[in-house]
């Protein structure tokens, strides 16, 4: 790869505009699961695009753990020769998911139905993460799960001898949720049924559709029934992914923060259950188009141009919530430069990401100088408008690549620099993210 991920502490400097393409990364949530598909295919699929992160790869090693020949041909090509729906063999060693909370739930769900015992392990941050919303379900199919008090990592999963169809509600809108039943229920006979109350991202049915699978998804006043039919023959795909929006979103904006700028953002997923950050940016009156709007490997994708913009404060409604979960750390940041307060609810979910966003955000930005207020399901942002955000602080990103790359973007608007604590995070998902900011004229030291 090109890019160079830094680690330690790390400056960011207001500067004059930023200007030019940001070619931000494939989407990471495509990336997963088409490493995870492409191994339960049989024959070859070839994905372009891939994105090449810790998180990414380290879901690439595990495919081969289970038998797959998992092959990087050049940037971003990558050819997975698949072992079949029930082909998985059993690891040698443990599966080490890093710090992807993504990866190590999916691939539970997807070794869950077949009779092998797996151990899965995880960096720090990933051990504190809640596993039982994933390992509960998946008992019901008759995997057994053994874990740490409280239901956390290292787990050694015992998949099931016999597994049974099951019809599932996800108790919160969680797609990882969601994915890990769905992909346990390609191993087990007959019909599995999940039911989600409020719509999450949709790439998992997307693409067990795109690979062969028999699935159906109902929209209906109670939410979304997706029906999948178990034990297909999974048909090996050529898999071309958009570039990640929840990655789009820094360089996005970083151009409505700093003035004068103006910054395009090629081939953007433009998935409707991922657009609720660039929903709410219109509504706090951001200065952004979409055109040459097309498809890519199944999924709709735009080119975004960005231009900077006196932002205003917005109530986000909880309903949104599912589709920008990951993008409230660097809204957060835009809401500490615009006109009035900011109100986000139905942000529960945050506390068990790869920190707890809320009170990391809240911290950082107190630090700058900004009012913020919490509880478990809101977090508001008083703004403190265009060149409000005193900065001259020093913010914990607590292992979280999120939480860095927003205080890095709002320190190149701050009046003074922020600086975090550590940049290495930001390798898990956009390894090229401070390259390409400094291309566009950011300067970080």
């Amino acid at each position: 790869m090109s890019a160079h991920p830094q680690s330690g502490a790390l400056h960011a400097v207001a500067i004059g505009p930023l200007r030019g393409v940001a070619e931000v990364p494939g989407d990471k949530s495509v990336s997963h699961r088409a490493l995870i598909l492409g191994a339960l295919a049989v024959g070859e699929t070839r994905i372009t695009g891939l994105l090449e992160g810790e998180d990414v790869i380290d879901t690439g090693k595990a495919m081969r753990a289970f038998g797959a020949e998992v092959t990087r041909l050049g940037p971003g090509e990558w050819s997975v020769h698949g072992v079949g729906v029930g082909g998985f063999l059993e690891p040698s060693k443990a599966i080490d998911c890093g710090n992807s909370g993504t990866g190590v739930r999916l691939i539970m769900g997807a070794v869950a139905t077949s009779p092998l015992t797996a151990t899965f392990i995880g960096d720090a941050s990933l051990s504190s993460r809640p596993m039982r919303r994933v390992t509960d379900p998946l008992a019901l199919f008759g995997a057994v799960a053994h874990c740490r008090k409280g239901g956390v990592l290292p787990i050694t999963l015992e998949g099931a001898e016999n597994p049974q169809p099951v019809r599932y509600t996800t108790p919160v809108p969680s797609a990882q949720v969601k994915s890990a039943v769905l992909l346990a229920g390609l191993n087990a006979p007959g019909t599995t049924i999940v039911t989600e109350k409020e719509p999450t991202r949709d790439h998992t049915e997307r693409m067990l559709a795109g690979f062969g699978a028999e699935i159906s998804v109902e929209h209906g006043p109670d939410g979304n029934v997706i029906t999948l039919k178990g034990q297909p023959e999974l048909k090996p795909q050529t898999v071309e992914v958009p570039r990640d929006p929840s990655s789009a979103a820094f360089p996005v904006a970083a151009a409505l923060l700093v003035e004068g700028s103006e910054v395009v953002v090629p081939g953007v997923s433009r998935n409707p259950t991922r657009a609720g950050f660039y929903t709410t940016l219109e509504e706090m009156g951001a200065d952004i188009t979409y055109s040459n709007v097309r498809d890519e490997g199944g999924e709709p994708v735009a080119d975004v141009t960005v231009r900077y913009s006196r932002l205003r404060g917005v109530e986000v409604p909880s309903e949104r919530a599912a589709s920008m979960i990951d993008e409230y750390p660097i809204l957060s940041a835009l809401a500490a430069c615009a006109e009035g307060p900011t109100i986000m609810r139905g942000v529960r979910e945050l506390r068990f990401k790869e920190s707890d966003r809320i009170d990391a955000m809240a911290r950082g930005l107190e630090a700058c100088g900004v009012n913020v207020e919490e509880t478990e399901d809101t977090f508001t942002v008083y703004g403190r408008g265009a060149g409000g955000v005193s900065g001259d602080a020093r913010v914990e990103t607590r292992l979280d690549h999120r939480i860095a790359m927003s205080f890095l973007c709002l320190g190149l608007a701050a009046r003074a620099p922020i600086v975090i604590d550590d940049a290495g995070p930001i390798a898990t998902s956009f390894p090229s993210f401070l390259n390409l900011m400094r291309g566009l004229g950011a300067t970080f030291a």
